[in-house]
């Protein structure tokens, strides 16, 4: 006779089965379980064939069978034999009660699998008790954390009332001792330092810093610019009058667009490839434009501003802003305006690189041009003769930007190597070179200020402020929440606008503290990533500008309280 009969020989009731807890081996296997109830099925006596924990499993909740050898058979014992086994066996059984009362996972587990064992279920056992045991794992990191989070708030409760005590202490003495009052500074200094410590270690979070402010900043939307057929790398004003936006567009085009109206003026169609960037001559009416096509050009415009148009009430307080929708656009491609003039042919056209050209930009008068490309170099050209003057080499990889001083022979590129260089051609006789290194990933943009400082920011989520004058470390750090595209740099209130990948674009002043937000919503704002901004302070309506990969460039109102700008 097998041991399932023995089984049922020595259970008084068919229905009076162990439960599945106890079934199991002291560490809760379920793989044990799993070949304890095979064999429980399969008609195998607990001897040979099984691991020693199987074995004793069977043998402690199988007490007729004979727990050796192959077979099976009747129990040959004789009632004293049979009566002292009984014993030691609830002996056995109590142990192991006690060692499961003592132990509360334990007990949780084996209520749980109870509870389970109760439902129905069409999952195999073994894959729900897999799934008990993560279940409880899980639970048991959370109250793990719970008690780390109980003992943080004890100790920074702790650490607050010392402070707090010190500082009545000190305060409430004789303001003469002044090694007293130096005590108490140092003293409450450090507590401080180690409560900001505490409280970054259970957070694991950037916190921006924020000035306490009596008035706060609107950002009003003006105007959206649509009418490209793809994203929108790079967008620029002409200092010049007529003033005009000018935007350029990964669909092989750029376009000048009526700031007032936001009507199409003229669109440039002379480039093979992607237009990358645009920059306005400073004082005549050329624009100089950088390619996928390996080129950049130079191209002449004449335009007449259309009659404007009032302008909608649509202001948003900036942080108050709540993003409703966070689908793109449904609809298909735009169609372009049909009626707008366009140029077909450049005035000059700039060939020498070997690879994308990603951005242009023009030295202070107008007469030389500098470009980066993705063959790693950034060549300075004389416009009227384009010829190529110099080619600025030393980059390990792509270049993805290029900047020139407003009022002095410097350039600053950019770079995928995750550094940006400094070149100087103020003296003809010596073009020295500087290297930035503070970033830790690709640097999308580097800019100057009016000032001695330059701008940069990079893929790693940082925006870093460095000064010409020392060049070992940046002044100041702003850290954001996604990566940083081609920012821009406000002449006269220095305000640093920060377009993200995430679609949103925040404003920070030269000490890297926040000062506003731009709304974003499924009514207002980019719907996908953000990639270039532009200040035009000049312009009374629009003083920022924006453009992004939804296919258009947005207009804003920035309307910055002076209290937010002293230091």
């Amino acid at each position: 006779m097998n041991c399932f009969k023995c089984w049922r020989v020595v259970t008084p009731k068919k229905t009076q089965k162990k439960p599945r807890s106890e079934l199991l081996s002291p560490d809760c296997s379920t793989k044990t379980t799993r070949r304890s109830s095979l064999c429980l099925r399969g008609g195998h006596a607990g001897g040979e064939g099984h691991s020693p924990e199987l074995a004793r499993v069977l043998r402690a909740f199988r007490p007729g069978c004979v727990g050796s050898g192959s077979g099976g058979g009747m129990p040959v014992e004789s009632g004293s034999s049979a009566a002292a086994r009984q014993a030691k066996q609830k002996r056995k059984s109590h142990s192991l009660s006690i060692r499961r009362t003592n132990s509360t996972e334990q007990e949780r587990s084996g209520l749980q699998r109870d509870m389970l064992e109760g439902q129905d279920s069409k999952l195999p056992p073994s894959l729900r008790s897999n799934l008990l045991d993560l279940f409880s794992q899980i639970e048991r990191e959370f109250e793990n954390l719970h008690i780390e989070n109980l003992e943080l708030r004890r100790e920074m409760e702790t650490l607050n009332e010392r402070l707090a005590a010190d500082g009545q202490t000190y305060e409430g003495g004789d303001l003469a001792k002044g090694a007293l009052k130096t005590k108490a500074s140092h003293s409450t200094s450090q507590l401080s330092q180690k409560l900001k410590t505490t409280y970054k270690a259970s957070t694991s979070k950037i916190v921006s810093s924020f000035k306490a402010t009596t008035s706060r900043a609107v950002c009003q939307l003006v105007r959206e610019y649509v009418g490209h057929r793809d994203g929108i790398w790079d967008l620029g004003v002409c200092r010049t009058q007529p003033v005009v936006l000018g935007t350029a567009s990964a669909d092989h085009c750029a376009m000048l667009w009526s700031i007032e109206t936001g009507k199409c003026l003229l669109k440039y169609v002379g480039h093979q490839g992607s237009v990358n960037s645009i920059k306005f001559h400073p004082t005549e009416q050329m624009a100089l434009t950088a390619s996928g096509d390996q080129t950049a050009h130079i191209w002449r415009y004449m335009v007449q501003l259309p009659t404007p148009q009032p302008v909608a009430d649509v202001s948003t307080p900036c942080e108050d802003d709540v993003d409703f929708s966070d689908k793109d656009e449904a609809d298909g491609d735009a169609e372009g305006p049909n009626d707008c003039p366009s140029v077909r042919v450049a005035a000059t056209t700039l060939r020498s690189h070997q690879g994308v050209v990603i951005a242009a930009d023009w030295l202070v008068g107008g007469k030389q041009v500098v470009t980066a490309s993705w063959d790693r170099a950034a060549n300075l050209y004389d416009v009227e003769t384009s010829e190529l003057v110099h080619s600025l080499t030393g980059h390990d990889q792509e270049l993805t930007h290029c900047c020139t001083h407003p009022t002095q022979r410097l350039v600053v590129t950019s770079s995928r190597d995750t550094t940006f260089r400094l070149w100087d051609f103020r003296d003809p006789s010596i073009h020295s070179v500087n290297v930035f290194q503070g970033h830790t990933d690709t640097v999308t943009s580097a800019v100057f200020t009016v000032g001695d400082n330059v701008v940069s920011g990079s893929d790693d989520r940082t925006v870093k402020v460095w000064d010409l004058k020392n060049m070992r470390s940046p002044i100041a750090t702003i850290r954001t929440d996604s990566a940083v595209n081609r920012i821009s740099v406000s002449v006269t209130q220095k305000i640093i606008a920060l377009p993200h990948d995430n679609r949103q674009v925040r404003l920070f002043d030269m000490a890297g503290v926040r000062l506003a937000r731009l709304p974003r919503s499924n009514r207002q704002g980019h719907r996908r990533m953000v990639c270039c901004s532009a200040w035009c302070e000049d312009n009374a309506a629009c003083n920022l500008f924006t453009c992004g990969f939804d296919r258009q460039a947005i207009g804003w109102n920035i309307n910055i309280p002076a209290l937010l700008q002293e230091k």
